[in-house]
């Protein structure tokens, strides 16, 4: 074993994959790259970190809604882009070329081009870490899509991609709960 510098020990987890959390102030909608998400149980409840230096942390906070939109590997290049601007000065939908369409539940729009969606509405946020706890309210998959695969960010600069899927439902049932 070789020791690892502990301000690197971060990039040994990573919490899910990358997401686009799209939010909408009233004028315009934005969106955001989150590379810090956890499922919190199996309900649709769900946490995102942010803060008050992320532009779309104002319209979260005041519309308490957003839309989870999960980008596929295709789309890493727009993911790092809307990562790495600001929309208080950038339509992020226009420079990244993406799609907004009307969500059933909230304001914030979904994102066309995005694999499965989660709509949210805000439950909590638990300072001083500004972890936004969010509540799915409706969800939606675009199973015809070709490109599946996700993206997690390491946190160095670099992202995996989901590969192959393994399979043990049938020895997990017993530990599931009823329905999942």
């Amino acid at each position: 074993m070789q020791t690892l510098p502990l301000h690197k020990a971060f990039t040994l987890l990573e919490p899910g994959p990358v997401v686009l959390v799209t939010t909408h102030d009233g004028q315009r909608p934005n969106v955001m790259t989150i590379s810090w998400t956890m499922v919190t149980d199996f309900t649709p409840r769900f946490a995102i970190t942010t803060g008050a230096w992320n532009h779309s942390y104002a319209a979260l906070t005041s519309t308490r809604e957003c839309v989870i939109a999960i980008p596929t590997v295709d789309l890493l290049d727009q993911v790092v882009g809307i990562g790495t601007c600001s929309g208080a000065d950038t339509d992020k939908f226009q420079a990244f070329g993406l799609t907004a369409v009307a969500a059933k539940q909230v304001r914030a729009p979904l994102i066309r081009e995005c694999v499965a969606h989660i709509e949210c509405r805000v439950v909590d946020i638990v300072k001083p870490h500004d972890i936004v706890i969010l509540e799915g309210v409706a969800a939606s998959i675009d199973r015809h899509r070709a490109e599946r695969r996700t993206l997690h960010a390491v946190g160095d600069g670099s992202f995996v991609v989901d590969g192959d899927t393994l399979e043990r439902r049938a020895m997990m049932r017993h530990k599931l709960p009823p329905g999942v």
